[in-house]
């Protein structure tokens, strides 16, 4: 008997702001800037890359890009999409 399993993808379990900041809490916790911009992809793919490309004026490549495995956005770019998102970009105390 073969087992067929589907690749897990957390963007569509994002789908209330209570996950989302539940989900920003628990990758904040790790202060690890790589582990931030992919979750932020991962919210930016549940709300949808084309609504966020809009609002922010970057294309949806250049969101793929900057919110890949590989991506390092400017905080001017973090900052457009949080502010899409519904979101802040901010620094607290540890």
């Amino acid at each position: 008997m073969v087992k067929r399993f589907s690749k897990y993808d957390v963007a569509e379990y994002l789908d209330s702001d209570e996950m989302i900041v539940a989900y920003l809490a628990e990758v904040s916790k790790e202060n690890d800037p790589k582990m931030l911009t992919m979750a932020l992809g991962d919210i930016a793919r549940a709300k949808g890359m084309t609504q966020l490309s809009k609002e922010t004026g970057i294309s949806r490549d250049g969101l793929y890009k900057s919110l890949g495995e590989n991506g390092n956005p400017s905080l001017e770019t973090l900052s457009k999409i949080a502010d899409a998102l519904g979101l802040r970009v901010a620094l607290v105390a540890k």
